[in-house]
Formats: C-alpha cells, sequence, structure tokens
C-alpha cells in the first residue's frame, strides 16, 4: 500500500477514535440532562438507570468520515456510496426516535426493509457466491430477496445483541479491522468503512467498557448491524468468496441470533417479545460479568476474521478448516453455556431457585 495511503488510514483511524470519545462523552451529558436514560425492568442486566443512544456517535463519525474519505479518493462509485449512506441515516434516524419514544415494531422493520431496497438500487444484490464444500452458488433472482433477508436481518440481529456492557462495540471494533484486513491494499470503500465503524466503536468502547457509563442505543447497534450487512454485499461485487467472509467477521451476532430465535420458535414462545434467553445472557444470568462474556463473544470474533481471511487467501486447507472450525465453535459455546447454567443451578439451593 502507498505511503500517502497508510497515513489517510492512520488518520482516518486515530481521528475516528478520538472524535468519537469526545462526541460521546458530551452526549453523556445531554442525555442525563434530558433525561434519555435506559431504567433497569425484570428483562434488564444492568442495576443504575444509564444514558443510552450513545450509538449517535458512531454514526456520526462513520459517515461523515466516509464523505471525507471519498472527497480524498474521488475515484470511489458515487451510487453504491450515497445509497449507504442516504440507507445508513434513515436506519439511524428511525432507531433514534425509539431510543427516545419506542416505536411499533412494524415502523422499525419498515424503515429497515426501506433502507435494504435503497441499498439494492444502489449497490445490487448478492446473486453468486462461493462457500466451502458447494463451491459457486447462484441464487439467481432469489438474490433480491435474499440479500433483503440479509441485510434487514443482520440489522435487527445486531440490535437484538447489544444487551450487556461493550459487547455490540467489542464485536464492531474486531469485524471492523476485519474489514480492513480483508479489502487488500486498495484504499477501496470497505477499508475506509470498515476503519471508521472500528475506530468510532473504539471511541465508544472506552464509555461503554463494564461498568458501562452509557449505552449505545438502537442509533449505533442497528446503524452498526447495518453497516456490516453492506460491506459484505459491496465485497461480494469485487469476489464472491467475501459474501461469507461478511459473515464470518459478525458470526458470533449471527449464531447467537439465529438459535434463539429458532429455539424459542421451538419451544412455541413469542419471538417478537423481548426476553433474556441469548446464549450472551444465559452466560451473564448464569453468573458471568459482563466483562467475561465480552471478550469470550470478542474472541469468537476474532475466529471469525481468522477463517474469514484464510477462505478468502484461497488456503489449500480452507475448505475443510473453515466449516469444522466454526461448527466446533457453535458447539462450544452452546455447550458452554449449558454447563454454566448446570453449574449455577447446583449451587443455588432448592428452596431458592425461582
Amino acid at each position: 500500500m502507498p505511503v500517502n495511503a497508510c497515513f489517510l488510514l492512520v488518520v482516518v483511524a486515530a481521528g475516528g477514535a478520538a472524535l468519537s470519545f469526545a462526541l460521546v462523552s458530551l452526549f453523556c451529558r445531554a442525555a442525563l440532562r434530558h433525561r434519555i436514560v435506559d431504567s433497569p425492568n425484570e428483562r434488564s442486566l444492568h442495576r443504575q438507570p444509564t444514558p443510552r443512544g450513545g450509538g449517535v456517535a458512531i454514526v456520526v463519525v462513520s459517515l461523515i468520515g466516509i464523505l471525507l474519505c471519498w472527497a480524498l479518493v474521488p475515484s470511489w462509485p458515487v451510487l453504491p456510496l450515497l445509497c449507504f449512506i442516504g440507507a445508513g441515516l434513515v436506519v439511524a434516524a428511525v432507531s433514534w426516535r425509539d431510543d427516545v419514544r419506542p416505536l411499533p415494531n412494524v415502523v422499525r422493520f419498515g424503515a429497515h426493509v426501506l433502507a435494504s431496497v435503497v441499498v439494492l438500487a444502489g449497490v445490487g444484490s448478492c446473486v453468486t457466491v462461493e462457500a466451502p464444500v458447494v463451491g459457486f452458488f447462484r441464487f439467481g433472482y432469489l438474490g433480491l430477496p435474499m440479500t433483503l433477508l440479509w441485510i434487514a436481518g443482520l440489522t435487527n440481529a445486531y440490535n437484538f445483541m447489544d444487551g450487556i456492557d461493550g459487547i455490540a462495540a467489542g464485536q464492531a471494533v474486531v469485524a471492523g479491522l476485519g474489514w480492513v484486513a480483508l479489502a487488500g491494499s486498495a484504499v477501496r470503500i470497505e477499508v475506509c468503512l470498515g476503519l471508521l465503524l472500528a475506530a468510532s466503536s473504539l471511541g465508544f468502547l472506552a464509555h461503554n467498557w463494564p461498568p458501562a457509563k452509557i449505552f449505545m442505543g438502537d442509533v449505533g447497534s442497528a446503524f452498526l448491524g447495518f453497516s456490516f450487512a453492506v460491506l459484505a454485499i459491496i465485497g461480494a461485487q469485487h469476489n464472491p468468496r467475501l459474501a461469507l467472509a461478511g459473515i464470518l467477521v459478525v458470526w458470533p451476532f449471527v449464531f447467537d441470533t439465529s438459535f434463539t430465535f429458532l429455539r424459542r420458535l421451538r419451544r412455541g414462545e413469542n419471538v417478537f417479545q423481548a426476553h433474556r434467553s441469548h446464549l450472551y445472557q444465559r452466560l451473564v444470568l448464569a453468573g458471568y460479568s459482563h466483562q467475561f462474556v465480552t471478550c469470550v463473544y470478542g474472541a469468537l470474533a476474532v475466529l471469525g476474521v481468522f477463517l474469514a481471511l484464510i477462505w478468502k487467501q484461497r488456503i489449500a486447507a480452507a475448505s475443510w478448516l473453515v466449516p469444522s472450525a466454526l461448527v466446533s465453535a457453535m458447539v462450544g459455546l452452546w455447550l458452554f453455556v449449558g454447563w454454566a447454567e448446570r453449574r449455577q443451578k447446583a449451587r443455588v439451593p432448592e428452596g431458592a431457585r425461582p
């Protein structure tokens, strides 16, 4: 990578992290003054009223930063960039409104679908992917609904996973840096956006590390999920292997959300009702600290980035190593949660159990 490009990325990373840290500090005081706080309830995993909506800083830094990068690298395609920015603003605005005063699910989901359609119009759909074992897989006309489902799905999944201190921002730092490594030596949209997401999330994480002084809110978590979903679509336009790589860098969130959704569906529960049955929530309820669980999910995300890199680089062993390592990590997390719950149950006297 040219020296001037490396310098640009260093400035983007340092400036993004510093600006995000400062903006979150300012927003924290403003949120307390205007009573934008998350008060504990029966579903919460925190005990004190805490300011929320600090993810505004991630949105501001990421969108302004990508515009500045575009000004310095005018060779980027204009339509995909503008569609991402416009759709990202829609997701962030609706999510911010939901943070201040809750909106009906249909309104939030409708906004996510609208944002997904805008991305489809400007970036395109994921028509061809390359995966281990099956090789190239062409969706054809199914590429449109599958891409829409991916974007709207990850936008909501990331929001669901933002339930303990540090977990969402930590995942964003790892996944953002993963995209910097995946995109290669060229200064493309994926590199700068991934770096901006990582840097702004790192600045926020300084305030959100357990015990958190402020929460991200839907405005931050939904925007991050949307952005990482779009990055996978943009990357797949250059390399069909980057579609799977885009899933691997956020696989802990994808797996936890999918596993929990299917588990609740099998039990006949209302899957649209708020709950505390995600795997990460069950670990906290089993006695583990927010810091420990956040570090576990961060380590799993690092594993995902490693698998994404060897898959993208076409290493010979990747076709069997990626699926076997991923399945092993999924099963290992599930077994660990079950073991933690059994251990916690054995510690609690029979008469003290709810």
